[in-house]
């Protein structure tokens, strides 16, 4: 693959030329602020985006101290259009960005009818509409300069469309945009092929971070929850495999090879000039 920086810590003075760039949205806290980590650790100069810009800072200080790189830091709501382009104004200036990491999320579980319309659009402008727009704004240069990897965060819930709830949390909209990431990915993948440029749709299942907390639910007793730093690293080594759909937890990968080849023969199924025989009016 052409990006190998990702998974070997090296410092900028090792390999004699500055270091590349990073942009983490969501690095305040979970997987994003473990997504940062890693790539300060690994000698990257950073752009860190939250709301929360007093955790940003305290990201900050903490990585500048530890690694020595430069960390930016962008305090920007991503459900604003102006704090969306204040991102991508950000990716515009960064020039050599070669990652992008899509990680900003929020899950406004609960039955459908009892979410309010603001919030239902609220999630979908953070899950849909600002990794469509900042992928957009990065995959250029990064296309230009043949290298670059993106990032989608998504979630093992988009597979989840017809399992109920409960056990599984009410969670039509976070759900069904995390879908919408997943379908996003596999496609762009097949438009960049050949171009160098990555992207990937990372679906961790519970990971023991806040996220859960603020949605109301308690993983501190579940077994099987991840450690954020664990999901970054299984995501980087599924870069690193050319996986465009990468599930932490999963050992056995021909399942996902499974559902591809369910959905090709889905479609292959429906190519055809008649209604199916059962919709056909006796």
């Amino acid at each position: 693959m052409a990006v190998t920086t990702a998974t070997e810590p090296h410092s900028a003075s090792a390999r004699g030329a500055a270091p590349t760039s990073a942009l983490v949205t969501g690095a305040s806290s979970g997987i994003g602020a473990a997504f940062a980590d890693r790539f300060a650790r690994d000698g990257h100069d950073l752009v860190v985006v939250a709301r929360r810009r007093d955790r940003l800072e305290a990201l900050a200080d903490r990585l500048r101290s530890e690694t020595g790189v430069e960390v930016s830091v962008l305090a920007a709501d991503l459900t604003d259009p102006a704090g969306l382009r204040d991102v991508e104004h950000a990716i515009d200036g960064c020039g050599g960005l070669e990652f992008l990491v899509n990680c900003a999320g929020a899950a406004g579980y609960m039955p459908f009818v009892s979410l309010p319309p603001a919030r239902a659009e609220e999630l979908i402008r953070l899950h849909v509409v600002a990794p469509t727009r900042l992928t957009r704004a990065a995959l250029p240069a990064m296309i230009a300069r043949g290298r670059g990897v993106v990032i989608n965060v998504s979630s093992a819930l988009a597979f989840s469309g017809s399992a109920p709830a409960p056990p599984l949390p009410q969670r039509a909209v976070y759900a069904a945009a995390k879908s919408y990431l997943n379908t996003f990915t596999e496609i762009l993948a097949n438009e960049l092929a050949g171009t160098g440029v990555e992207v990937q749709a990372l679906c961790p299942g519970i990971v023991r971070t806040e996220f859960h907390t603020v949605a109301g639910y308690d993983v501190s007793h579940v077994a099987f929850a991840l450690e954020p730093a664990d999901v970054v690293a299984a995501s980087l080594a599924g870069v690193r495999l050319g996986e465009v759909i990468c599930m932490p937890s999963l050992d056995n990968a021909a399942l996902l090879a499974d559902a591809e080849a369910s959905h090709g023969r889905l479609l292959d199924g429906a190519r055809s000039g008649s209604v199916a025989r059962r919709y056909r009016a006796p």
